[in-house]
């Protein structure tokens, strides 16, 4: 892969009247390989502080969590799991991200670390290669559960067996907890510099990297990762304002923001065809698209993106754009 070549082979390459622009990706490359051979010590002056919250050490993630969880189980959980995605990819791209922190938090301390607008329940990626979890079920994610007699039969009795904490009573805590990979996914695109092309892309990405690991290293956890979306399109297809990726692109900050079960919708509808992709092209799939959004660096017309993801990755991946409104 191109950022992975030898760095002396970059810089002995004779430039040509329009490499000029990459010098400044070489500079950065050049720092990458220091800090990874120990030579340049690097610190974030600005770097927020998490004082209140507890720190689990001995993971690839720092990792942050509300103090009420105690040395909660789950939390260790989530960070082993999170360390075994980091050598999953590091054996499929050969890259990972650096610096990384994970916050599990509960309402109170949502509110000093969040995203500020972000409702409570909502996992997000900030800017800092921060991503952010809920440590508790909470009222967005009962708002996603239909009434059980409203649905299929099947998926009614998924719901019921799959979506219940240790007591009995209903909880999407299964799901929303592998949302821990999702967010992790930004991080890797955000560090290696991928051109996403589009806000949808960005997402379908992270579910894809999502449901990838999941299918090829803990496939027992596949039902609690696919039948959230299913029942979240079953119940709620018709309910919202917005519902084409056209939207979705021009309204993306809106609909995050002031829209949350919306928001759900979309990522839902992205989840399931993140799902179609991998039983339609394997785990191969993955790699392909790290690949094609690192070789184009430009903004692709909706035509030429298409063509690229047919092409370069999968047709089931340029599906998502081609028959988004056929659902």
């Amino acid at each position: 892969m191109e950022k992975r070549r030898d760095v002396s082979n970059k810089l002995n390459e004779t430039p040509s009247k329009n490499s000029m622009p990459r010098i400044h990706i070489h500079f950065k490359e050049i720092l990458k390989y220091l800090t990874l051979a120990g030579i340049l010590l690097s610190f974030d002056m600005f770097a927020q502080t998490y004082d209140g919250l507890d720190q689990l050490d001995g993971h690839k993630l720092q990792v942050y969590y509300s103090q009420g969880l105690g040395s909660s189980q789950r939390v260790n959980e989530i960070a082993i799991r999170c360390d075994s995605v980091y050598s999953f990819y590091e054996s499929t791209i050969n890259f990972n991200p650096t610096g990384v922190k994970l916050l599990i938090l509960d309402p109170d301390d949502w509110t000093k670390f969040a995203l500020t607008g972000a409702p409570y329940g909502v996992p997000h990626y900030k800017s800092d290669n921060t991503l952010v979890i809920a440590s508790q079920n909470n009222g967005l994610w009962k708002s996603f559960l239909p009434p059980i007699d409203k649905l299929p039969q099947q998926l009614a009795e998924e719901i019921s067996r799959i979506y219940v904490d240790k007591d009995g009573n209903p909880t999407m805590q299964p799901f929303f907890d592998l949302l821990a990979i999702h967010e992790l996914g930004h991080a890797f695109h955000n560090q290696g510099e991928l051109t996403m092309q589009r806000h949808w892309m960005t997402e379908l990405f992270a579910n894809i990297f999502l449901h990838t690991y999941i299918a090829e290293k803990e496939p027992i956890l596949l039902p609690a990762l696919t039948v959230f979306p299913q029942m979240v399109i079953a119940a709620t297809d018709s309910e919202f304002q917005f519902t084409t990726l056209s939207d979705f692109e021009a309204k993306y900050d809106e609909i995050a923001r002031r829209h949350p079960k919306n928001y759900g919708w979309y990522q839902s509808r992205l989840h399931s065809a993140a799902a179609d992709i991998y039983n339609s092209g394997g785990g191969d799939v993955f790699a392909k698209l790290w690949r094609a959004l690192e070789k184009h660096e430009d903004k692709l017309t909706d035509e030429n993106l298409a063509v690229v993801l047919n092409t370069e990755v999968h047709q089931s991946v340029a599906n998502v754009w081609l028959k988004w409104d056929d659902h």
